[in-house]
């Protein structure tokens, strides 16, 4: 019956079925990342209905941030083994089900599991993973931009959410906004189910710039211990050290930072909570544009001076933002509009000299170690921005700091090996 409807989508399709492919991909990922960071519309309300503290509730943001991060090496080894329109299926289903019990919950613990455990794990397999594995399974030329296109959506999920979902809050309160999530993951699960596939070999097509028709290297070994052999031989490689700290004070400056805080750091100066989200909104419209042109700039320069450039800039941007937010919102607006270019372009450069290094074959899971390390940075700066700022009243200290870790990232950058093929010595087969 597959095989017959397999048939029929390739037959009925104008265009090459991988950009198809990309199309749901990147809806799937810009929900997830919409859904991922609404804790920073919920973080008031609940404040405010529970009496929970800002640490508390950032705490289980912490959480959820790491395990999104955690289950990335996991995720790819699932993704080989069982396909990915199977392990996308399966992971809407579960955030769905944690986002329809969420209005139901009365206290933190509830709230920590939810959305700090089964939404962390949910989410967590819907990540830059699945994109850098759509990538390589479906895009031999083109992928660079494919990867900045697919990273992109996880900002532009905000874009699209985080302005709706803030409304609704203000006007009808968080509860609803959660249907509205859930809603859409209803449909999402249905487009998955239908269109969805998993590799080119399955409607007898070529990856995109190859001219062979070849099925997909099977997934031999442990889904659990495989990726821990992985990280095994990369931590061997200097580079993989320099990639996965870089990353560490992305996601330190990246989600775990403004993609939690800056909403909470707007309202604490007055700016509502419907405002706070356009700015996040209008950071995925700018990163859209930003990392797209990333992966552009990625199939076509240095990456290592890439990520020299971006971390740099992204420094500057943060420490600016104090002073924008007291500023006005003309200064905000520059805030947002020079540091949304700067959100995530980092990951195209980043997947480039991993899949360089350490070959197609384990860069998924390479990779998914490195957005580990990315999750860590963010799970600390989620926690600890704030429990500074009831410490301290203010969340100057927290966002001055990421952006001189930012410059410290830059630096990291540049000591990176130059590459331009696989190392032979670590591509085996997994």
């Amino acid at each position: 019956m597959e095989n017959v409807e397999n048939e029929r989508l390739k037959k009925s399709s104008k265009t090459y079925y991988g950009w198809i492919v990309l199309a749901i991909t990147f809806v799937t990922l810009l929900v997830s990342a919409g859904i991922r960071s609404m804790p920073s519309i919920l973080m008031l309300p609940l404040e405010k209905e529970f009496g929970w503290s800002r640490g508390g509730i950032s705490g289980v943001v912490s959480v959820g941030i790491f395990l999104y991060g955690l289950v990335g090496p996991f995720s790819a080894a699932l993704l080989l083994r069982y396909g990915i329109r199977r392990m996308m299926t399966v992971a809407l289903v579960v955030l769905g089900a944690s986002l329809a019990i969420t209005p139901s919950m009365t206290a933190l613990w509830q709230f920590q599991l939810l959305w700090g455990l089964v939404a962390g794990l949910g989410t967590g397999m819907m990540a830059n993973v699945l994109g850098v594995t759509v990538a390589n399974q479906w895009f031999e030329k083109r992928r660079g931009l494919v990867v900045g296109i697919l990273t992109a959506s996880a900002a532009t999920g905000q874009l699209l959410f985080m302005p709706l979902l803030a409304k609704i809050t203000a006007d009808a309160g968080w509860r609803y906004s959660i249907y509205t999530a859930v809603a859409v993951i209803a449909v999402l699960i249905v487009v998955v189910s239908l269109w969805m596939r998993n590799h080119p070999h399955d409607l007898g097509l070529a990856p995109y710039g190859s001219d062979q028709v070849v099925p997909p290297s099977p997934f031999r070994g442990n889904l659990f211990l495989t990726p821990l052999r992985v990280l095994g031989e990369a931590a061997k490689e200097k580079t993989f050290w320099l990639l996965a700290g870089t990353f560490f004070f992305c996601g330190f400056s990246t989600n775990g930072l403004i993609g939690t805080h800056l909403i909470p750091a707007c309202g604490d100066i007055g700016i509502t909570t419907v405002v706070a989200a356009g700015f996040l909104a209008l950071m995925g419209l700018f990163d859209l544009v930003g990392t797209t042109l990333s992966g552009w700039l990625t199939d076509r320069f240095d990456s290592r001076w890439l990520l020299f450039w971006y971390y740099g800039l992204r420094g500057l941007s943060l420490v600016f933002l104090p002073q924008a937010l007291h500023m006005g919102y003309t200064e905000m607006m520059i805030f947002t509009v020079f540091y949304g270019l700067d959100w995530i372009a980092t990951v195209p450069p980043t997947v480039k000299i991993s899949s360089n290094v350490f070959g197609k074959t384990k860069s998924g899971m390479v990779f998914g170690w490195i957005v580990v390390a990315h999750q860590i940075g963010a799970s600390v700066a989620a926690y600890g921005a704030g429990a500074m700022r009831d410490w301290l009243g203010s969340y100057t200290v927290p966002f001055m700091s990421a952006g001189f870790v930012c410059f410290f990232a830059a630096l990291m950058a540049v000591r990176i090996a130059r590459t331009t093929s696989a190392n032979p010595t670590t591509t085996a087969s997994v």
